[in-house]
């Protein structure tokens, strides 16, 4: 599986099942700092991107509708985002597509509060952070700010295979169902029903992938996030958002990811995503790139 999905699967690792309720960082002080660690400089506050004219944004590769390269330049939703947060700021956006790693933390320490041991460096925004209090309490060293969109589960299906109404997750005890290996909907559908569906679920590198199954008759329909699956439907395929039951959450927020030494940048950034939500600018990116747009709470 992709770091993005770990990225998901680890702050949504409790989804499947209902659990009791605590309050936001209970016992967690804020910004404690591990003992005899210097503190450190790293990456570049509001006043020196401005002056020096540029922002560098972080952001997943490969990952259309959200990131990719094609013919050598960055596309998809967070680039457009990106852009629009630089034009606000009065800069110039430089993006920066990077390889997920194998969980979120290690995506925070490479890109936004640390930098890779060998070579790296931080960037200035992380986009396609999910937002969630309860991990966020777990680093100090960033902040999470400028949530953006929400994004959730959906289920693609060829309405010719379902006439009456789209499937739900119980139709996987005996119809074929296409996911991403190791993802939130794999953790789901293999243990709804006690594992009734398991052996039904077909695994995929990708929900791209899973969706070009779809379209080959390899399976009957893709469990998946919706901007994803919505990037790769094809004609005679349709979507939609069932109940999940059992699933305590079938939705996250979507926002960006900055070091804390830079609190002013993070202000900055997040004031100009809620100004693109209120006049629609977000809105019109998603639907620039043919994906449903939901409004996330703020």
């Amino acid at each position: 599986m992709s770091g993005r999905g770990r990225s998901l699967l680890a702050v949504l690792a409790l989804a499947v099942f209902p659990f009791a309720a605590q309050a936001a960082c209970e016992g967690i002080s804020p910004e404690q700092r591990l003992q005899n660690t210097p503190q450190r400089d790293l990456g570049r506050d509001l006043d020196r991107i401005r002056d020096e004219g540029w922002i560098e944004f972080a952001m997943y590769e490969n990952f259309a509708p959200w990131s990719w390269a094609e013919g050598g330049k960055p596309r998809g939703i967070d680039v457009e985002i990106a852009r629009l947060i630089a034009e606000d700021l009065g800069v110039t956006a430089r993006i920066r597509l990077v390889t997920p790693s194998e969980t979120l933390d290690a995506d925070l320490l490479n890109y936004v509060y640390r930098g890779a041991v060998v070579g790296g460096h931080v960037s200035d925004v992380m986009l396609h952070a999910p937002y969630d209090v309860d991990y966020a309490c777990r680093f100090d060293q960033v902040v999470f700010t400028g949530q953006y969109a929400t994004e959730r589960l959906a289920i693609a299906y060829k309405p010719a295979d379902y006439p009456e109404k789209g499937p739900t997750p119980p139709v996987f005890r005996y119809d074929p169902v296409g996911v991403e290996n190791d993802s939130i909907s794999d953790f789901y559908l293999t243990s709804v029903a006690h594992g009734a569906t398991a052996d039904k679920v077909h695994r995929y590198p990708t929900t791209a992938a899973a969706m070009a199954g779809l379209s080959a008759g390899e399976v009957m329909a893709v469990m998946g996030p919706r901007a994803e699956i919505d990037a790769a439907l094809q004609d005679g395929e349709a979507v939609h958002e069932p109940p999940l039951l059992g699933l305590a959450r079938n939705s996250w927020t979507l926002g960006v990811a900055i070091s804390f030494q830079h609190r002013p940048l993070a202000y900055a950034v997040d004031d100009s995503i809620a100004a693109a939500l209120e006049d629609g600018r977000i809105e019109a990116i998603f639907a620039d790139y043919g994906a449903d747009f939901r409004v996330p709470l703020r």
